[in-house]
């Protein structure tokens, strides 16, 4: 009865109306679409991570630089947001020590820095995308669904004139198309927040984590570099 009730209604619906809805489904499966792809790509990376970081940290403490740099490049660890980081500054760092220049500790350990930063961003920037887009929804739909609103109250008064009496029956229509328009919008807007927050949030800890890392492998190079300046 319910549905028949909703089709009922549908049909009944002006064309402003059903494009206001039309656009609210468009968003409604955008951000379906990007939950799914980001929280697959978010649960692969901290997955991923977890088997990396001890793998790549015993590569190091024995001192196999290029067996670190394999494992990093390995596909088994391709959405390892720690991977990516770490590759950069073993990538740099063997660059810079294989290439000839003498460089100082200062100068080796800044140019590693520059590179773990610049992949840093990066990632930050790859693990954000299609975020904003549920910002952009959750902000939006809601006017989007206003303007069906409003279409829907005029259509009710449009009716009421037309048919030259104050009767219920006469507005009925026009009201349900503005409150269907605006139910649809909350129904849209209300969980693209909620998924804008939580992957924000999700984000904030992966760029911490990669923080970390760094600050983790600048002072194995330091500590690497002392001994071979100072052995």
């Amino acid at each position: 009865m319910g549905g028949m009730d909703l089709i009922h209604m549908w049909n009944q619906m002006g064309l402003v109306a059903k494009v206001v809805a039309y656009v609210l489904f468009f968003m409604s499966f955008w951000s379906v679409g990007v939950f799914v792809e980001r929280w697959y790509t978010y649960y692969n990376a901290r997955k991923q991570s977890k088997l990396y970081a001890p793998q790549v940290a015993k590569h190091l403490k024995e001192g196999r630089l290029k067996d670190a740099i394999a494992i990093s490049q390995s596909k088994n660890f391709r959405y390892s947001h720690l991977a990516k980081v770490v590759l950069a500054g073993l990538q740099e760092y063997q660059f810079q020590t294989e290439s000839g220049q003498q460089l100082s500790r200062d100068d080796l350990l800044d140019t590693v820095r520059r590179a773990i930063q610049r992949a840093t961003a990066l990632t930050s920037n790859d693990l954000k995308k299609g975020v904003n887009s549920l910002a952009t929804i959750g902000s939006t739909a809601p006017f989007v669904g206003l303007f069906g609103t409003v279409f829907g109250i005029i259509s009710a008064f449009t009716g009421m004139k037309d048919a030259e009496s104050a009767g219920i029956g006469a507005v009925a229509g026009g009201i349900a198309e503005a409150l269907l328009t605006t139910a649809l919008s909350l129904a849209v807007a209300v969980p693209a927040v909620w998924m804008f927050n939580y992957f924000t949030g999700k984000v904030d800890g992966f760029v911490i984590e990669m923080d970390n890392s760094a600050s983790e492998l600048l002072d194995y190079f330091l500590k690497n570099r002392t001994r071979r300046l100072n052995p």
